[in-house]
């Protein structure tokens, strides 16, 4: 009996086929898989910092709140109440809280309001002796009316902003090009706080 060249016997043998086969998909796979684990572990921390900006808000909105953490000003609580919620689920997580204060929530992110315009462009123009409403109490004009570090007073509308970086739980930026180490979230919540007291009237400044 003649024997088959040993070569057209290794073509036709498929015996360890499923092993080079699993080679070649197991890293893709693997990818996968954790980009799923870290998509809802991301998620996770998103939804518990937007659930503690709200929580810290309602609480922060009374006369003379009472908060269960350490800081000498409500500002201070505030911020520290939002850091410990998230270092629950984010341990090594480094969060940074603003807090801003408005008269209205369409005052959000807007100029303060200008009151005379004498050369009618819109703009502010000091040397044209233009007025502006001093929302924030600053003897100055500014591109954002809010008052930073306050917590507000009566009926004022206070934005909060939580900034996080965390890293992250699986090492995705070793097996992924241009992913980065730490992942990093923007929140806001907007809360008008009780009407406790009559807020005050902003005065009017002229240049």
């Amino acid at each position: 009996m003649r024997r088959r060249p040993i070569i057209r016997r290794l073509g036709r043998d498929q015996r360890g086929a499923t092993i080079v086969e699993f080679a070649v998909i197991a890293m893709p796979m693997c990818v996968l898989l954790m980009g799923g684990l870290e998509l809802g572990y991301n998620s996770y921390v998103r939804s518990t910092l937007q659930g503690a900006l709200h929580d810290a808000a309602r609480v922060a909105a009374v006369e003379n709140p009472i908060l269960a953490t350490e800081g000498d000003t409500v500002e201070e609580q505030v911020a520290n109440m939002i850091k410990e919620t998230v270092a629950h689920v984010a341990p090594n997580a480094v969060v940074d809280v603003d807090q801003k204060s408005y008269f209205e929530f369409s005052s959000i992110g807007e100029p303060e309001k200008l009151m005379t315009d004498n050369n009618g462009n819109g703009k502010y123009d000091a040397s044209d002796e233009d007025c502006f409403e001093d929302a924030n109490g600053n003897g100055t004009f500014d591109p954002d009316s809010g008052k930073s570090g306050t917590n507000g007073g009566a009926d004022d509308v206070v934005l909060y902003t939580a900034k996080v970086s965390a890293p992250r739980i699986l090492p995705l930026d070793r097996l992924v090009p241009g992913v980065s180490e730490k992942v990093e979230y923007t929140l806001r919540a907007a809360v008008r706080n009780q009407p406790y007291g009559q807020q005050p009237t902003a005065p009017v400044i002229c240049g």
